[in-house]
């Protein structure tokens, strides 16, 4: 799309090397504007010529170190298989695009993917995005669902997608996500409130929020809460300093239920790892949700703790990593990458602060979200109409207004 293509018998095929390398001239007024939109630049490309034999790694990286050089663009996913190698990266597969999204935090709903061959158009429909085919006339075969768009350049392509962007593409519907839901809380009644919904697949808990909610007796709460939910896993936290005593509540805990997920911090107020803990008790059959993490240094060790033995949960505070003005989405899609490889591991995106982390989360993989009811209950929200979103704020505006008796 940004270079261009050596055309042979009516079919496109890239430079051998980077002397051959031509970047359009249109790319140079296309790309700034979707970068100004708001896109990120992501380039997914086959090079199966490496697979075969009649190109190089080094060749094709060093094209694209030039491209990156002289275009705003934010990454490269290459496949460099053949079809012969049965991958899901190789378009029309949507391995590149999921991975992207993933390493980006993209929903894959409200992306777009521009290319000129039915590969292309036919990977986009696989991953679910927008695809928008600049259509040169190729002697080839076509894709096997028509493209959202079809036009003649680059920068048509761009103009296209500002004028569809500028529409509001909706998010994903909530049926759809593949991110589990937790409520997390400490208050009875809105617990058993959001158990009957089916959406909520688990329920977290700690000792800050039982305070908060008035709790004296952890014991009694716990094992009132789990008589009445005993399907869906609960998650219940240690809080013992000394890890000879989080040993002990920890044992304890897991005996008051078999949906009993016991949550261990990642270290103690004296910065003491508790990854022996952790390993000790995860050998012993105990199901855990270690708690706390913030690095992906915690998560690459803990998950190691954890071995895939018991079922457990790895619980990063994304939400606090926001909170010191970091982006938790990459740290997020890097710690998917890490806890993947164990069985019965599962990585929570912990701690959020708005609605649209839900979306976040499930864009990048991640098998679970905790949240708050006030969180919860903004789903019936997703996709509301933003015309009659802002007149609801209106509308809630003049009433406390008038309510307050104010004068001017």
């Amino acid at each position: 799309m940004i270079n261009r293509a050596v055309v042979r018998d009516g079919k496109p095929y890239p430079p051998d090397r980077l002397e051959d390398l031509e970047i359009l001239p249109e790319a140079y007024k296309a790309l700034p504007m979707l970068k100004q939109l708001g896109f990120r630049l992501i380039v997914v490309t086959n090079q199966p010529d490496v697979s075969r034999g009649k190109q190089t790694r080094e060749a094709v990286e060093a094209m694209h170190g030039y491209l990156r050089a002289q275009l705003p663009l934010d990454d490269f996913f290459v496949c460099y298989h053949d079809d012969t190698d049965g991958c899901d990266c190789r378009k029309p597969g949507p391995g590149l695009l999921v991975q992207a999204a993933r390493a980006h935090g993209l929903p894959l709903s409200k992306s777009f993917l521009i290319g000129d061959r039915w590969r292309d158009v036919d990977a986009a429909h696989a991953a679910g995005v927008h695809a928008v085919l600049i259509d040169y006339g190729y002697r080839e075969r076509g894709p096997a669902r028509e493209p959202a768009a079809r036009v003649r350049s680059l920068v048509e392509a761009a103009d296209w997608i500002r004028r569809a962007a500028s529409k509001g593409c909706p998010v994903p519907d909530v049926n759809d996500l593949q991110v589990k839901l937790f409520a997390d809380g400490a208050e009875k009644a809105a617990m058993l409130e959001l158990y009957r919904d089916p959406k909520i697949q688990g329920f977290t808990t700690n000792p800050t929020l039982m305070r908060k909610a008035g709790i004296k007796d952890y014991e009694a709460f716990s094992r009132d809460i789990l008589s009445s939910i005993k399907d869906r896993p609960i998650s219940l936290e240690v809080f013992a300093d000394e890890f000879d005593e989080m040993e002990r509540q920890a044992n304890k805990i897991t005996t008051w239920g078999e949906n009993v997920y016991v949550k261990i911090p990642v270290t103690n107020t004296r910065r003491e790892p508790a990854l022996d803990l952790i390993c000790k008790l995860s050998k012993a059959g105990v199901k855990l949700n270690v708690t706390a993490l913030m690095t992906l240094d915690q998560v690459r060790d803990v998950a190691a703790a954890l071995g895939g033995r018991a079922p457990s949960y790895v619980s990063v505070f994304a939400g606090r990593i926001a909170d010191t003005g970091r982006d938790p989405v990459p740290i997020m899609a890097a710690a998917v990458e890490m806890v993947s490889i164990y069985p019965g591991m599962e990585l929570i995106w912990a701690s959020p602060r708005e609605l649209l982390n839900v979306f976040q989360a499930n864009a990048v993989g991640c098998h679970i979200i905790t949240a708050t009811s006030d969180i919860l209950k903004k789903l019936n929200l997703v996709n509301k109409d933003l015309h009659e979103y802002s007149l609801d704020t209106v509308k809630m505006f003049y009433q406390d207004a008038a309510a307050s008796g104010f004068e001017v």
